[in-house]
């Protein structure tokens, strides 16, 4: 299926500084979409899901059990449908954004997408599949098997070395079964080989009716994390979550002036019943804008921070925000960002409206003195090697807007990575100088570059700095 394609972009896309090589990451939903009386927040987070089509290689929308539905009811499936008919009229518009004239050609776009390329609706249409309707570890087996899990399979055996990040908005029992399917004709290497291909990222743990949600021993999450400790990065999301659905209903109004009726896209936008998007952290934590690698869930974002440590059930680990004092600094995050998210999200649903709006700025950071720098990509973290007593000049002046409004900059440090403290001198300037304490040990100290443009909805793009310091 993949084969390489070539996409010359008039302009980068603009959560991101892209070079043209860059591709997108590769992603997957298991979605328990349902009607709006019933749980509107997949809907809404589909919605906006669409509207950052050009960020994220949407390889499967899968429609699946959750905790309302099992079984799941195969005609509200239609739901998605609706969305990406949506897509269809709104996305001459978006592409408007970053200067794309046309679609590749369907055989084109199964093959790897570069970011700021907006996919046609057929292609999405075509990756719109049903996967488990049923949940729990005791559906697993030889009547669990679905198109979903099939094309798990196939996305996994491709000839493609990137991973493969599957969101859980309902339960991830889809996922499960093809793990299952390819145990019983893989060696237990091929088989390790194929499940090291998956990132999973739940909103808790949907795998079972909302009424058990307790018996965690029903869920075929526990069977991942068990048996697939070593070769699954599994991310159990109890914070970001929860906190996405009270703030949503804190800033509803936004919502509604900036979101609902704009667009086909937000004439599919329903009224919360219980949470604003509940589920659209999952994506969020793959979202490519510099603040965060989703390859390290060390590293906070707009989903929040979470530690790898034991989980709810007392008996499997992963990376979870359950207990304090994790919980709250996940919540933490999750509101120093919101806003930014908030209004990314409404700058894009006037581009999909009025095809044409505001767009981020782009980061560029360069380091002004003599260090060892180990990567320069705009979208990966900049890698810097320094020793302790250190003082190292970090500057982002060469940062840029495409609609050329003025910026303004703040660096700070991620403190829950690494034990020593740098002193940052002019944190609000283009140019910033950082200190490192002369009594440092062997560390790894996270750094952020945040610029914001002045324009409408005051856009954000961020670039982070590790820097690893050497005795």
């Amino acid at each position: 299926m993949k084969k390489t394609m070539i996409w010359m972009l008039l302009l980068m896309p603009l959560t991101v500084w892209a070079a043209k090589s860059d591709l997108k990451p590769r992603l997957v939903v298991c979605t328990d979409i349902a009607p709006a009386d019933v749980e509107p927040d997949d809907m809404e987070s589909m919605v906006r899901l669409m509207a950052y089509a050009d960020c994220f290689e949407i390889e499967a929308l899968i429609t699946s059990v959750g905790w309302n539905c099992d079984p799941y009811p195969v005609e509200w499936a239609q739901y998605l449908q609706r969305v990406i008919e949506a897509y269809r009229q709104d996305v001459p518009k978006l592409m408007e954004r970053s200067g794309q004239k046309k679609f590749l050609p369907l055989k084109k776009e199964n093959g790897q997408q570069r970011l700021g390329y907006w996919p046609s609706a057929e292609y999405l249409k075509s990756r719109a599949v049903m996967g488990s309707i049923h949940g729990g570890i005791k559906a697993i087996g030889e009547d669990n098997d679905s198109p979903g899990s099939d094309l798990l399979i196939r996305l996994a055996d491709e000839d493609d070395p990137r991973p493969i990040y599957v969101a859980a908005w309902g339960g991830a029992n889809t996922l499960a079964q093809a793990i299952w399917r390819v145990k019983q004709t893989r060696s237990v290497n091929e088989v390790s080989d194929f499940v090291k291909k998956f990132r999973l990222f739940t909103i808790t743990d949907q795998d079972m009716q909302y009424s058990m949600r307790m018996n965690l021993a029903y869920s075929s999450h526990m069977w991942l994390r068990k048996d697939f400790a070593d070769d699954l990065l599994f991310i159990w999301d109890e914070g970001a979550w929860q906190e996405q659905c009270q703030l949503g209903k804190q800033h509803w109004a936004q919502h509604q002036q900036h979101i609902q009726g704009h667009g086909a896209l937000g004439r599919e936008y329903p009224n919360y019943k219980w949470g604003v998007e509940g589920d659209t952290p999952s994506f969020l934590y793959v979202m490519p804008n510099g603040l965060n690698d989703p390859e390290d869930p060390h590293q906070a974002g707009w989903a929040g921070y979470h530690k790898h440590s034991l989980c709810a059930d007392l008996s499997t680990t992963a990376w979870t925000s359950w207990e304090e004092p994790v919980r709250n600094i996940s919540v933490g995050y999750k509101q120093r960002f919101y806003l930014d998210e908030l209004n990314d999200f409404c700058a894009r649903m006037q581009w999909a409206a009025e095809g044409k709006g505001n767009r981020n700025p782009l980061v560029a950071v360069r380091v002004l003195d003599g260090f060892a720098v180990k990567s320069t990509s705009s979208i990966a973290p900049l890698r810097i090697t320094v020793k302790a007593g250190d003082t190292i000049r970090l500057d982002a002046s060469r940062s840029s807007d495409p609609d050329s409004d003025a910026l303004s900059f703040l660096w700070w440090q991620q403190p829950e990575i690494g034990s020593t403290t740098a002193t940052i001198d002019n944190a609000s300037s283009a140019i910033a100088t950082v200190r490192i304490p002369a009594d440092a040990a062997s560390d790894t100290i996270h750094l952020v570059c945040e610029v914001h443009d002045d324009g409408p909805f005051r856009l954000v793009a961020y670039r982070r700095i590790i820097i690893a310091i050497e005795r």
